[in-house]
């Protein structure tokens, strides 16, 4: 056996993606920690952000003096920047033996077999089919308490400034009785949380040989009937398909967790309609208030765009009354940059100033801090169950994980283990933790 190290950049599809790439080599190459061990090192790359294609760059750099000490170690790239700049990475990057876009790891054993013999390897071809629901992933990073199922991929939404449906291809759904042979598979092995994937799951939708049709609603509902002791969590959503079915759903499974992730991108309506986002802040604030109705524990997070093309000082305020509005728990900030490709890059202008786009990400900073302390501050008091998922970063005597909320906790370890479901009762708090007895 060789040994095979993977670093995995960007957002959790792609972890899911490595533990696949893991699955597939598995008959040749077993997962190191160390990559100066490496025969095969591979990199499952994030084209979302400028500033993500570059650290990935750098690091290719850096891989040069390893490979130059290890002559035989074979470098492939994967996933989205593989997809985006295609055989255009081979030429730029002469550290690269070969890559391969995220519907093409099937193929990872001719790619290397051609890559040892010094030909140059490339696969990007996208999908309309490709889920990978055969291959059970190798959990080989797994703290073996939490694990992520990949339910989907691709995305059907074409917002103007995302690359995604161009470098993971149009949005399938995977057989629901391949998921939940996985989380069944998941929960002998006894993990006790998962984490339903995709570019978008509530668009989820599979038709039986029947003619049935199921929805993401029914699928989750199938997975939390697996076991009670299950829990179950999503993402992340799109705004336009969060349906009441679901919320009712969430809203009667203790086992599925309070907190969803919906992203607003922006609270501003010219920005939205430039987006491409197909909803309005009024529809957007009346899916948030059905949540707040049915699940009133519920934890909100988003994401935010600050300076997108033709972005004004009113729009910019319109986001920051959003956040107030909602009072999101947390939320990830960015600010915008041009993605090669999309319809953002051809139509657009990036006009924004980049000392303008700075001052008002901090804006949308500082807000977004004060509304996670204030989140916090209101569980002062309450007792929540916590999956225990390791030890504390600053103390062993510290264990650390996180409620239905999605909140992470920080309490006593007690005679407690990794896994276990514990009772704690919140005594005081961070912008970012909870501390409990």
């Amino acid at each position: 056996m060789k040994n095979l190290y993977i670093e995995t950049y960007g957002c959790q599809m792609n972890v899911a993606d490595s533990e696949v790439v893991a699955a597939i080599l598995s008959e040749n190459y077993t997962v190191t920690t160390d990559p100066k061990s490496a025969d095969l090192f591979l990199m499952n790359t994030c084209s979302v952000r400028d500033n993500a294609e570059q650290r990935i760059r750098k690091r290719l750099r850096e891989l040069a003096a390893l490979k130059k000490k290890n002559p035989r170690m074979i470098v492939g790239l994967l996933g989205c920047m593989a997809e985006r700049l295609k055989e255009r990475l081979l030429n730029e990057e002469h550290t690269l033996d070969f890559i391969a876009g995220p519907d093409a790891y099937r193929t990872l054993p001719h790619l290397i077999q051609e890559a040892s013999e010094g030909k140059s390897a490339f696969n990007v071809i996208l999908s309309i089919q490709e889920t990978y629901d055969d291959i059970d992933p190798v959990r080989y990073d797994s703290n073996g308490v939490s694990a992520f199922i990949s339910i989907m991929r691709g995305c059907n939404n074409f917002c103007t400034y995302c690359v995604v449906p161009y470098t993971r291809g149009r949005e399938r759904s995977r057989d629901p009785k391949t998921i939940l042979h996985e989380a069944q598979q998941l929960l002998d092995k006894g993990y006790k949380e998962v984490t339903l994937l995709g570019q978008n799951v509530n668009s989820y939708h599979w038709k039986e040989d029947d003619g049935r049709a199921i929805d993401f609603a029914s699928l989750i509902e199938m997975v939390a009937q697996l076991s009670p002791k299950l829990r179950v969590r999503f993402a992340t959503s799109h705004p336009k398909d969060i349906s009441d079915s679901l919320i009712e759903k969430i809203a009667n499974y203790e086992n599925i967790c309070n907190y969803i992730h919906l992203p607003v991108q922006s609270g501003s309506d010219r920005m939205l309609k430039k987006m491409n986002r197909v909803y309005d802040g009024n529809y957007y604030l009346e899916r948030i208030a059905a949540i707040k109705k049915m699940i009133p524990d519920c934890s909100i997070t988003t994401d935010l765009i600050v300076g997108f093309c033709g972005e004004t000082e009113e729009d910019h305020q319109d986001t920051l009354k959003m956040m107030e509005t909602v009072g999101y728990s947390s939320a990830y900030m960015f600010k915008y940059s041009v993605r090669e490709g999309t319809k953002a890059a051809k139509d657009f202008e990036d006009d924004v100033p980049e000392e303008v786009k700075a001052r008002r990400f901090d804006e949308v900073m500082n807000t977004q801090q004060r509304l996670s302390l204030e989140s916090n501050q209101q569980d002062v008091g309450k007792t929540f169950t916590v999956l225990v998922e390791g030890f504390s970063k600053r103390s062993e005597e510290q264990l650390f994980g996180r409620n239905s909320q999605n909140k992470v906790i920080v309490f006593p370890k007690g005679n407690h283990q990794i896994g276990d479901y514990v009772e704690v009762t919140v005594t005081r708090c961070t912008q970012a933790t909870l501390i409990a007895d």
